[in-house]
């Protein structure tokens, strides 16, 4: 094997990588945006005309997939984590996505903010509190029972299997295999070319074009659900303030959502290395502003050790919780279905979107540094999230006054984080900064909603036109906006929107194939460019080798003539 140092001379590796003519990515592509467009138009219509026949009928599909392929959501999962870690530590971890020896585009900070922002940011601001409680007020299937303390550490381990190691897992192996395929092969910015090394030339063809559309289709889909649902708890954190009576009124939304998507389509217009990578540092610094004013008001002595003590018991019940199915309880399908399942389907369906973004900021970056830095700091970081904000939560249901689980066992996840930030000191300065932050969150996920999904409809280009990032961000506030009026017309709790939102989580079913096919593609490039690099070492160990024989023959005196004509 080789290290960093003995890499071949960069400009041998460029001939081989470079991308074959025709291939540059620029320009509409036509038969992967018009059949997503039309896609995203009848499904849009029919959940709105129809929202409850097509929530009831995707629920029923939905619970048919979870309930037959739980099993293979838990093996896949572990297989992926497992891959990456094999994949860091071994001796194809040395390989750079992009040139030998090319610098980084993004520093650290940037980098993690982006991460962090397009990965998961806004979900931590809608369970970071909410999650933990529900699993101690509802723990799973045959493991209740034991003290406040016991489920309540329980509760924080299972919060940690959702959000850490495994959706990261998820995370990496779209965003290594696209990484690669980009910046290492020079190929358009899509899916289908991490695929290349097993498909060949066919990803050039329908089979590729599909793989772009359900890459297309999922993402706009989980994009708008999740600015849709999101705005509920924006709506609710304004009436929790008494900035208005009905937080949940369907005008307050729509206008919500009007507002983000024009923040969000100025960002998206500005670039990845402007609008989107500013707000992600915004962002990061006012999460760690609020973190550190939570824990210094808050329950500080009891956040310290249970972060301690809830990392040791993740650590420790990792394989157990990891496999676990629940397979000798009589509910445990149901509650899979609802929480771990569902979760790795939700983060399958989003895996094409934060996957192709995560490989677009990462040029520069080795694969070691890359597995790294996605699956351990964001893990870090969320878990130090739902240790502060949940573990707050957790400490006043224990030993405080309580008051954010109903009576009847229920949370709120709209306002949640607004009870617990309102028990602080601080007034309505807490809750008004978490508003803020959960705009924020939403401007960036939809601007890179918006830019990956333009990458992949003009043909992998890395650098979409402004005129169709804008379209892409204006259609996801559509959407949701449709949805929602449709809904609140309909009577339908959800709407459209829980259709769109389970729609996007079947989509997870046939991708997850392909994830697998890029496990595969990845292994069989690593050993390509490994075997390549030895011929090229060997090449030029041959040629030097060659160079000092002429040397050391021209150094010797009546050397070949001499010798002739004795």
């Amino acid at each position: 094997m080789t290290s960093p140092s003995d890499s071949p001379p960069t400009s041998e590796v460029e001939v081989e990588a470079s991308p074959p003519e025709g291939r540059s990515g620029r320009g509409l592509a036509p038969r992967v945006f018009y059949p997503s467009a039309v896609l995203v138009f009848v499904f849009v219509l029919a959940a709105a005309v129809f929202p409850e026949a097509m929530n009831s009928g995707l629920e029923k599909a939905n619970e048919v997939v979870v309930n037959s392929i739980g099993w293979y959501y838990v093996l896949l999962t572990v297989c992926f984590v497992g891959f990456s870690l094999w994949l860091a530590i071994s001796d194809y971890g040395h390989i750079t996505l992009g040139n030998d020896g090319e610098k980084p585009e993004f520093g650290y900070m940037s980098w993690f903010a982006m991460l962090f922002s397009a990965g998961m940011g806004i979900g931590l601001m809608f369970w970071g509190v909410a999650e933990p409680l529900y699993h101690f007020a509802g723990p799973p299937p045959g493991t209740g029972g034991g003290s406040d303390a016991d489920m309540a550490n329980a509760a924080m381990g299972r919060t940690f299997l959702h959000w850490g190691l495994h959706a990261w897992a998820i995370y990496i192996i779209v965003g290594l295999g696209v990484a690669y395929a980009v910046h290492r092969k020079k190929l358009p910015v899509s899916i289908r070319w991490a695929l290349k090394p097993i498909l060949g030339d066919r990803v050039e063809g329908w089979i590729g074009d599909v793989i772009d559309v359900v890459a297309i289709v999922g993402t706009l889909f989980g994009v708008a659900t999740s600015l849709g649902f999101g705005v509920a708890q924006v709506g609710a954190g304004i009436s929790f303030l008494g900035l208005t009576e009905d937080g949940s009124g369907a005008w307050l939304q729509v206008g919500l959502i009007a507002a983000i998507t024009g923040v969000a389509t100025l960002s998206v217009m500005s670039g990845i290395g402007k609008g989107i990578k500013w707000l992600s540092n915004i962002n990061l610094v006012l999460a760690g502003l609020l973190l550190l004013f939570v824990l210094t008001v808050g329950p500080t002595q009891f956040l310290l050790n249970d972060m301690v003590q809830s990392l040791g018991y993740y650590l420790q019940n990792f394989f157990s919780m990891s496999f676990s199915t629940f397979a000798y309880q009589e509910e445990g399908p149901s509650w899979l279905g609802s929480w771990t399942t569902y979760y790795w389907g939700w983060w399958i369906s989003w895996s094409p979107f934060v996957g192709i973004f995560i490989a677009r900021i990462s040029r520069g970056r080795t694969v070691r540094e890359f597995i790294t830095g996605v699956l351990l700091v964001p893990t870090l970081l969320t878990s130090l999230w739902f240790v502060i904000m949940g573990g707050t939560a957790l400490h006043r249901e224990i030993v405080g006054d309580g008051g954010i689980i109903g009576a009847d066992g229920s949370v709120s996840e709209n306002e949640a984080l607004f009870q617990m930030l309102d028990g602080l000191p601080g007034g309505a300065f807490l809750p008004g900064l978490a508003i803020i932050m959960i705009v924020i969150f939403f401007v960036t996920s939809s601007d890179s909603g918006s830019y990956v999904v333009d990458m992949i409809a003009n043909g992998g280009d890395p650098n979409p036109p402004v005129w169709s990032r804008v379209m892409w961000a204006v259609l996801e506030g559509a959407i949701a906006a449709v949805l929602i009026v449709a809904g609140a017309a309909s009577g339908v709790e959800g709407g459209g929107l829980a259709s769109l939102q389970t729609m996007a989580i079947i989509t997870a079913v046939p991708f997850s194939v392909v994830m697998i096919g890029i496990c595969i593609s990845l292994v069989k490039a690593f050993i390509a460019e490994d075997k390549e690099q030895e011929r090229v070492k060997r090449k030029v160990l041959a040629r030097e080798l060659a160079l000092e024989a002429e040397e050391m023959q021209a150094a010797v005196p009546g050397e070949g003539t001499g010798r002739s004509s004795g």
